[in-house]
């Protein structure tokens, strides 16, 4: 529907615009967040959304902490009311040592009155640790947290360093959030595992090359990648072909692929997750309590580019692009920064090897048209990678071979005015990277699912109503010849169902809505389900399924 778009882009219009388990989950909490008595608090629902609410929350498990000494360093305190990055200093903390076997960022937020969702990045000595979008407030005002395990980042972590962080805003007379935010990094005495834990982390040059060092025997690109700044791009799932009649085209339709490209030859492919911020799909009724999949905790994807090493570690510069499939030439929207961490061979000077094979399937991407009473618009699409080298390391020959597929398969309908719009639509992204060397072949096998079901319907009434589920799943599966040695399972599932009255004040919108997630996560780790519920912004359920 023509409303709900010119409505999404005005929400995003003053939003920034620039896998697993890696990097631990976000877990936006407060006092609010203990069980509940369901009974006693369906009594307490309103009728409808009132002025205040419970305070954001997600299902997502805390970060484990170890039992150590930790010492925490503030790296910003400050408010946000325009597009003016705060800036500060680093210094790493004294009394922990350099090591550390965890370090955990928290990022505390405090809103109150009215304001879109905003999009917002900390950066220290230049490497992006966390990407997050805020939500929207009540008048009376909310609170919210973020927590993020940031142990990769500890290379960056041992010298002082420049901070840099902005949640770009617009403070008026109309919206008058002024977006209140505290950044801790906490650190644990220890040591953490090797593999876990890069001996650099690199970023860019200005001209998007990248110089690594000459004994580098493992190298994975991270890319926080993000459509967002208003516009189409903020919600590209739901782009259509030019030849149909929609507030959002492009040429070829919603497919979009994250690419990474080394010298100019592709060396890895990923499917965009589908993030919704706390604005999106024109109902923020849905998301004021609880947030869609990592809408707080944007996760980087993740290119193993090993493969690479043998080119990339002749001392020279390479030149690294990321660029998005799909998008129409010349059009904004995405925000892709990248980290480079780097694991080092200590016994040489110089890891040599070679790319041996680097070879792409043809990218399938077909969107149909069907015109009728109920617009509609198929779309079959997806793409294959294979990348192997070696490098010859103190330990002996180490191959790497980085398989990955994607698939998209999406139908989107809408009505006359787009008064009636809804979209089903499945994403994959397979990959598996196995290492042989210095020991049996080790194979990660991960196999991610993102879904996206709902609609949103104008009355006649003027009464808009979204119904929607999000789903983030994962399976991971480790190998040691051939024998499984670990495994997870991910099902992260937000359904919501919200209503209010369009083109008419704040106070008289006689809003109402149910949202619900559910947070899975398994596996020969252990386990972890927790559901939370809420109706009118009263959290009615939280649950413990383990």
């Amino acid at each position: 529907m023509r409303n709900r778009i010119v409505m999404s882009m005005l929400a995003g219009a003053a939003l920034l615009a620039s896998t697993l388990l890696g990097a631990g989950p976000a877990q936006a909490s407060d006092a609010k967040t203990q069980a509940v008595d369901t009974k006693a608090q369906v009594a307490d629902v309103p009728a409808e959304f009132g002025t205040d609410w419970h305070d954001p929350l997600t299902a997502a498990p805390p970060i484990a902490k170890p039992a150590t000494k930790s010492c925490q360093v503030t790296l910003a305190d400050t408010e946000f009311r325009d597009f003016t990055p705060y800036r500060g200093t680093y210094t790493p903390p004294k009394a922990c040592g350099d090591h550390w076997s965890k370090v955990v960022l928290r990022l505390d937020g405090t809103v109150k009155g009215r304001q879109y969702d905003r999009l917002g990045y900390l950066h220290v000595g230049g490497v992006e640790i966390l990407r997050t979008s805020t939500p929207e407030p009540s008048p009376d005002g909310i609170a919210w947290s973020v927590e993020k395990d940031v142990t990769r980042y500890s290379a960056t972590f041992r010298s002082t360093q420049d901070v840099e962080m902005l949640i770009g805003n617009v403070v008026d007379d109309t919206y008058t959030g002024v977006i209140g935010v505290k950044a801790t990094l906490t650190f644990y005495e220890g040591r953490p595992a090797a593999a876990q834990t890069p001996d650099r982390v690199l970023t860019l040059a200005a001209d998007s090359t990248l110089t690594t060092p000459r004994n580098s025997e493992r190298i994975v690109a991270e890319v926080y990648a993000t459509g967002s700044g208003g516009g189409c791009e903020e919600f590209w799932y739901l782009a259509v072909p030019g030849s149909a009649p929609y507030s959002c085209q492009a040429d070829k339709g919603p497919y979009r692929e994250v690419q990474i490209k080394v010298d100019g030859q592709l060396a890895g492919i990923a499917a965009p997750f589908p993030n919704v911020w706390t604005g999106g799909w024109s109902d923020p009724f849905l998301w004021y309590v609880i947030p869609g999949p990592r809408a707080f905790d944007v996760k980087p994807i993740e290119y193993d580019l090993t493969p690479f090493a043998g080119l990339l570690n002749d001392g020279r510069p390479h030149r690294v692009d990321v660029s998005v499939v799909g998008v129409p030439e010349g059009q904004s929207g995405w925000s892709a920064p990248v980290n480079v961490l780097v694991w080092q061979d200590a016994q040489r000077a110089h890891v040599t090897g070679k790319l041996t094979l680097d070879r792409a399937g043809e990218l399938a991407n077909s969107s149909t048209y069907t015109p009728g009473s109920e617009e509609r618009v198929d779309t079959d699409a997806g793409h294959r990678l294979t990348v192997a080298g070696y490098v010859d390391t103190s330990h002996g020959r180490v191959r790497t071979t980085v398989d990955r597929t994607l698939a998209n398969t999406s139908v989107h309908r809408w009505t006359d005015g787009e008064n009636t719009d809804g979209l089903d639509a499945t994403w994959t992204d397979d990959e598996s990277v196995t290492v042989d060397g210095h020991g049996p072949a080790r194979t990660t096998a991960t196999h991610r699912t993102y879904t996206m079901n709902g609609a949103t319907t104008i009355g006649t009434d003027d009464r808009l109503r979204t119904v929607l589920t999000l789903g983030d799943r994962a399976t991971v599966v480790d190998t040691r010849d051939g024998r499984r040695t670990g495994w997870s399972r991910l099902d992260d599932t937000y359904s919501g169902d919200a209503t209010y009255t369009l083109n008419v004040p704040r106070d008289q919108r006689h809003a109402v809505g149910t949202s619900s997630e559910r947070y899975r996560l398994y596996g020969s780790g252990g386990c972890y389900d927790r559901s939370l519920t809420t109706v009118q912004g009263v959290l009615t359920e939280d649950r413990d399924g383990c």
